[in-house]
């Protein structure tokens, strides 16, 4: 691939994210803090700190693995 596709492919990668993430912002705050339910607060927390804890986990994993440091490509 030439250099001025990778650099589209990144962009498009990128933009879609944080679409993503401005999607999941307005429905948490749509959802739960304009409108606090009693029934959904903890469920969230609890999710939010579990999804936290697991991405950590996988990036701990992935940046002390041998094999990523390794790899002729970093």
């Amino acid at each position: 691939m030439e250099q001025r596709s990778l650099s589209i492919v990144g962009l498009t990668g990128v933009v879609s994210i944080l679409g993503l993430a401005v999607l999941g912002g307005y429905g948490l705050l749509t959802g739960i803090l304009l409108e606090p339910s009693a029934a959904l607060v903890a469920p969230t927390v609890a999710t939010l700190v579990v999804t936290v804890v697991v991405v950590g986990a996988l990036i701990g994993l992935g940046a002390g693995s041998k094999r990523w440091r390794q790899n002729p490509y970093w």
